[in-house]
């Protein structure tokens, strides 16, 4: 199903972890936010990028001057997207096509083949 060959039910299993759990598996990197802000941002190392090792999930998290507020913000952020591979695939069956559906089918195909024709049986100096 993924890259790293988890299917849905390990991303539930994942979910449904603690986040003091959940942030033992992760990589956090701290650094300067840039943008709007002044020195509140310029100045502290307050943006949080945190990685989920185990699936490879990157989040960013710059909305708080907190850094620990961040960190918490990047933990949720991780769940939902682990809640969100967790749902599992919808199984499509082929079906047969109906006699109704290709009936449908054969006379918009006609209809279109009828409006050609008649573009085609347009003589010259007709449209001028």
């Amino acid at each position: 199903m993924d890259a790293c060959g988890l299917t849905h039910r390990d991303y539930a299993r994942m979910a449904a972890l603690p986040l003091d759990e959940l942030a033992r598996g992760c990589e956090v990197e701290v650094f300067h936010a840039h943008g709007p802000g002044g020195q509140g941002v310029n100045t502290t190392d307050s943006a949080v990028r945190m990685r989920h090792v185990a699936t490879g999930i990157v989040v960013v998290s710059r909305e708080s001057r907190s850094q620990y507020r961040n960190r918490q913000l990047c933990l949720q952020k991780i769940r939902d997207e682990l809640r969100r591979r967790s749902v599992p695939p919808v199984v499509r069956r082929a079906t047969k096509p109906t006699k109704a559906s290709q009936m449908r089918r054969l006379d918009g195909k006609h209809h279109r083949s009828q409006i050609k024709s008649l573009r085609r049986t347009v003589t010259p100096g007709e449209g001028e």
